[in-house]
This record gives structure tokens, C-alpha cells and sequence, in this order.
């Protein structure tokens, strides 16, 4: 087969030789749909550098579980606790940041943030696993489980700092929340242009690999044309960020604490925030896990026939403990997240996330029924969501007629799920 070959038994022109994901057309195409009309209903105030900016490190948090969730759910369970248990998360790394490092190192120690990470994620996944076992060795049903952890971990959050907000925060802690930690505009650039290489590489390592296996692949122009549409994406993504500018008055905060003055007419750009190099890294440690490991087949493999994959002999259940723990993880991580955006741990932290992580997951096509899911499609997921809280907000709708779409919006998501699989048939 040569480089150019296309399946002879079914040729395509035009732009289905594209090949595109309908699916994920269709969300980009819901997203775009949602800013537009917000931005007319708010007087243009909601496709700005600034807005955007904000967006995305609204939905880091809520993104990073999402990916967990697709594959609790692709195993055919749920979880309610994920809001509880990143409650309870950053309350241990709160504490330990105000309470305990203090004491042993001092205020701002250069460690202190990383010893309250590493509590953190040891305490998500200490109770990830717990959930896990009681799913998996107990049979208690993962509802039943995650129900009553939604109760009791927002309530030992409550206990760990008797109920009080805790902050300031480490400032180093606080470069993960976003707009205290961003990677400027060269640095924004030469991720970028990074992204963009693996991207291009990505897609011709795929193409290789079908050439070697005989499979049927696009015309050389239909993936220059895919390679152009995702280079154009991400660096459209970096100058969109790149142009919301550093208000004047932190600029010349900045300089006098460094004793120098001000240029005049200088300007900053923030860049790519911190939290979202995080959510990346964790998409595509995710991606990875679900597509190249036996971890990943495993948990697809069980989600589509348990039976099947445990008299294949797939431990289901320790493969249940270890995906509830790394939900637990991914808790941890996204507490990293919120609590550092805040600058602070506050008693309604992760309050409905549940609801919003499970809603970006089904959003992003992962089916209920199990065996099918995708993390690009529940962090897409979780970018729709947030816009549509982020756009109601903005035009001054009430936060109870909020949940209100948001609680309609998963049941449509839902409806619609059934109703594509049904006329394509869809398995992946």
C-alpha cells in the first residue's frame, strides 16, 4: 500500500476524505453556538481575551475529574462523593499549609506547597481506593457508596478546619490556580509550538502505523488539511490567551517591589495559565493510560462485558479499587486547582461538582451503559458546562434557574447520546 492509498472499497472525496470525528465537530460546534448567543445577550461582553481567559481556569478543575469519570462510568459505575472528596483534599493540604509546615519550616517555605500536594493526593487516593474496595470486594453498588462518601467527606472537611475558611494560601500553592501562575507570552508560545510538533507528529505516527498494517488511510491533502485545523487551533488558543493583558496598576505593583520603574506604555500578557499545562498534562497522561496500557484495555474490556472480562481473567476487582483511587487522585489534583484560584479553602468548595463532572463526561459522549468514552470529549464536556454557568451568570440569571438548565442540559445530553448511537450504530 502506498503512502497515498485510500480503502478501495470505499473511496472518498471532498470532505469526507476529512474523515472528521462528527461527535466532536458537533461539541465544538455546541460551544461556539453557546459563546455566540451569550456574547449578543451580554452586549459582546463574553468572546473577550479576559472572559475566555477566566473560562478556562473555571473549567480546569471540573475538566481534571471529568477524565476520571469517563472511566468510572465506562465500567458501568458512578460517583457522587468526586465535590465531597476534593472538599475533604483541600482541606488536608490547607491545613497542612497553614498549621502544620509553618511550624517545622516557616511561613512560604519553598517545600510547603509540594509536602501539601503530596498530602493531598495521598489522601484523595487513600479514599478513592476505600470506595473502590467497598464497590469491588464488599459489592456494595458504587451509587450506594458514592452517596453516602458525598455526605461524609464534605462533613470531614467541615471537621479538619471546624468549619472555618483557611487562607491566605502558600504562594507558590497559589501559582496553580491560574491567574497568580501563568507561563507569559514566550512561554505561552514555546508551548505552543511544542504542542503543535507533537500534534503533527502524533497524526503521522498514526498514519504510519496504518500504512504498516494495511489499513485504509486519508489523501496526503485531507491530513495536511487535519494538520492545519489542529495547528491553527492550538496556537489560536495561545494568542487568544496572550491577549488579555496584565492590568496596569499589578504591572506597576510588580515593579515596585522589584525597586524598579515602570516603562511607560509597558504591557504583559498572562499567557497559558498554570492549571491548564495541568489539565493537559493530565489529558494526556489519561489518553495515554486509556489507549496504550492493559490498564486502559482492562477497564474498556470490563465496561463492555464484565462478565466476559472476568472469565477472561481480569481481576475486576482490584481493576475497580485502582480506578477509584486514581478517581481520588484526579480529586486531589483538581482541589490543587480550585482551592488555589481562591486563594483559599472556603466550606462550599466542590459544592455540585458532582453533578457538573458527571454532566461533562456524558456531554463528551461517554455512555452510561459502559464500555465507551473518550477524554477529549468530557474535557470538552466540561468547557461546554462551564460556558453555559459562566453565560447565565454574565446576563444576570439566578443561580437556582441555573442548575435548572444545567440539570436539563445533562438529561438532553443524554437523550441525544441514545438517539446518535442508535442511527449510526456506534460502539467508539
Amino acid at each position: 500500500m502506498t503512502d497515498t492509498a485510500t480503502s478501495p472499497a470505499s473511496p472518498r472525496s471532498g470532505w469526507k476524505a476529512l474523515d472528521l470525528d462528527t461527535r466532536l465537530l458537533g461539541m465544538i460546534g455546541a460551544f461556539i453556538v453557546i459563546a455566540v448567543a451569550f456574547d449578543i445577550a451580554s452586549g459582546g461582553r463574553f468572546i473577550t481575551p479576559r472572559n475566555l481567559f477566566n473560562l478556562t481556569i473555571q473549567t480546569a478543575s471540573v475538566a481534571i475529574m471529568a477524565t476520571g469519570m469517563v472511566f468510572i462510568i465506562v465500567t458501568r459505575h458512578i460517583d457522587l462523593s468526586v465535590g465531597s472528596v476534593l472538599a475533604t483534599c483541600s482541606a488536608v493540604m490547607a491545613m497542612t499549609q497553614t498549621a502544620l509546615m509553618p511550624d517545622l519550616l516557616g511561613l512560604n517555605h519553598p517545600a510547603t506547597a509540594w509536602v501539601a500536594i503530596a498530602f493531598g493526593i495521598l489522601a484523595g487516593a487513600a479514599i478513592g481506593a476505600f470506595h473502590g474496595y467497598l464497590v469491588g470486594y464488599l459489592a456494595i453498588p458504587a451509587f450506594i457508596v458514592t452517596l453516602g462518601g458525598l455526605l461524609v467527606w464534605r462533613n470531614v472537611a467541615w471537621y479538619l478546619t471546624n468549619g472555618q475558611t483557611i487562607g491566605p494560601l502558600d504562594r507558590t500553592f497559589q501559582k496553580f490556580g491560574g491567574i497568580n501562575g501563568t507561563l507569559g507570552v514566550t512561554g505561552s508560545w514555546i508551548l505552543g509550538a511544542i504542542a503543535v510538533a507533537v500534534a503533527i507528529w502524533a497524526l503521522l505516527a498514526a498514519r504510519r502505523n496504518k500504512i504498516a498494517h494495511e489499513f485504509p488511510v486519508k489523501p496526503m491533502w485531507a491530513e495536511a488539511t487535519v494538520m492545519a485545523i489542529v495547528a491553527g487551533g492550538i496556537l489560536g488558543f495561545v494568542a487568544l490567551l496572550n491577549a488579555y493583558e496584565v492590568p496596569s496598576r499589578v504591572l506597576a505593583r510588580r515593579f515596585d517591589a522589584a525597586g524598579l520603574e515602570m516603562p511607560e506604555g509597558y504591557t504583559e500578557g498572562y499567557g497559558v495559565p498554570i492549571s491548564i499545562v495541568l489539565l493537559i498534562a493530565v489529558a494526556i497522561v489519561m489518553t495515554v493510560i486509556a489507549k496504550r496500557t492493559r490498564f486502559g484495555r482492562y477497564i474498556f474490556a470490563t465496561g463492555g462485558n464484565p462478565d466476559a472480562a472476568e472469565l477472561s481473567g481480569i481481576d475486576t476487582r482490584m481493576l475497580t479499587v485502582k480506578i477509584f483511587a486514581l478517581m481520588g487522585v484526579l480529586c486531589a489534583i483538581s482541589a490543587v486547582v480550585a482551592s488555589a484560584r481562591l486563594t483559599n479553602h472556603s466550606n462550599d468548595i466542590g459544592v455540585l461538582d458532582e453533578l457538573r463532572v458527571i454532566a461533562a463526561a456524558v456531554i463528551g459522549g461517554t455512555a452510561l451503559k459502559g464500555g465507551i468514552g473518550t477524554i477529549h470529549g468530557a474535557i470538552i464536556g466540561a468547557l461546554i458546562m462551564q460556558s453555559l454557568q459562566s453565560g447565565m451568570a454574565m446576563v444576570g440569571v439566578d443561580a437556582p434557574l441555573q442548575n435548572i438548565v444545567v440539570g436539563s442540559v445533562l438529561v438532553l445530553a443524554v437523550w441525544i447520546d441514545i438517539i446518535y448511537r442508535k442511527r449510526t450504530g456506534a460502539r467508539d
